[in-house]
């Protein structure tokens, strides 16, 4: 299994419950949005796929955090997550999200590939 470490964005771009940085990826075989976002000073990412119903969550472009910035929110059916592990905190969720592994070092956030989360190829 050939796992790769991919440059997502500069750490400076996640802000402690701001906007998320928005990256495509093939999950299963098919291309899907993930997002990645800062919560508590750590970088956290996740495929921007609701486990209630497989739909984008964001209720703005790139926003997912609740007006309390504890909770990731899906703004269909007001499922919510932990911004920290994925895990369904409340409402229609059926498990959590499916969490992308990330690194941070010299100012450079980095997601990793796994068995089931490639890139995009070209």
């Amino acid at each position: 299994m050939d796992l790769s470490i991919i440059p997502l964005c500069n750490s400076a771009d996640l802000v402690e419950g701001g906007e998320a940085v928005p990256f495509d990826l093939v999950h299963g075989g098919q291309t899907c949005r993930a997002f990645a976002i800062r919560f508590e000073g750590q970088p956290h990412a996740y495929l921007n796929r609701c486990s209630h119903v497989a739909m984008e969550m964001d209720y703005q472009p790139n926003r997912f955090f609740d007006d309390t910035g504890q909770w990731l929110l899906c703004a269909t059916h007001g499922a919510a997550y932990s911004p920290e592990t994925g895990a369904c905190a409340g409402g229609p969720c059926n498990g959590g999200l499916v969490k992308i592994a990330l690194s941070e070092a010299d100012g450079v956030v980095h997601w990793h590939t796994d068995w089931n989360l490639r890139p995009i190829e070209f």
